[in-house]
């Protein structure tokens, strides 16, 4: 099953770089839609129970920080299969990236909020700088590019924001964590209607 074409008279042919991406998601047209659905309300619930309970410790905020983080490296390494090309090594290596972040949390939150911070600062402007490379890339072939664009720089904004974190305030520390959820929530609910329309117009073609 492929996706439908979206090439229109006049338009530029699809760059090298796009090319390999339209494909992977033509092929996650085969994964069920509701699939990505589920992905995306699991995100929502878990930026819920970051947000609900109250982390005052290093290591609480520490082991909650590794669990999203190692949960995000998995779903990657999901969509790594899905990948062709070079979008398969750069998925791949988000995914080593984010479960890296995720087990370095665990093992060595450096006792201190500065340490953790530093910590996720580099997951966030990891992860910010390869959705807004994704979105540009994708932006002839994806009518809900700019989502994933906004997403990146938000994502981006506040890896920096920890960058530059020099304070001792948990709740800044666990709201960082519960945007990244939801951003990631809000771009796979989008993603899960967008591969339902496209798989009802192939079958109705």
């Amino acid at each position: 099953m492929s996706a439908p074409s979206t090439s229109r008279p006049g338009r530029p042919k699809m760059s090298v770089i796009a090319a390999p991406f339209t494909r992977t998601l033509s092929r996650k047209l085969l994964v069920p839609w509701w699939l990505f659905l589920l992905t995306g309300i699991g995100w929502m619930l878990v930026a819920l129970i970051v947000l609900r309970f109250d982390y005052k410790t290093v290591n609480a905020i520490a082991i909650l920080f590794g669990i999203v983080a190692i949960a995000a490296g998995v779903l990657e390494i999901g969509i790594t299969v899905l990948a062709e090309g070079w979008w398969r090594l750069l998925y791949g290596v988000l995914a080593v990236v984010f479960m890296a972040a995720g087990v370095v949390s665990f093992i060595h939150p450096g006792d201190t909020f500065l340490a953790l911070a530093a910590v996720i600062s580099f997951f966030l402007v990891f992860a910010g700088t390869f959705d807004i490379i994704t979105a540009i890339s994708a932006r002839k072939e994806i009518e809900v590019w700019w989502l994933q664009l906004v997403g990146g720089i938000i994502e981006l904004a506040l890896g920096f924001w920890a960058a530059g974190y020099y304070g001792r305030s948990a709740i800044l520390l666990v709201a960082w964590v519960g945007a990244f959820a939801v951003i990631r929530g809000v771009m796979d609910i989008v993603l899960a209607f967008r591969v339902h329309a496209l798989q009802h117009a192939s079958a109705s073609a």
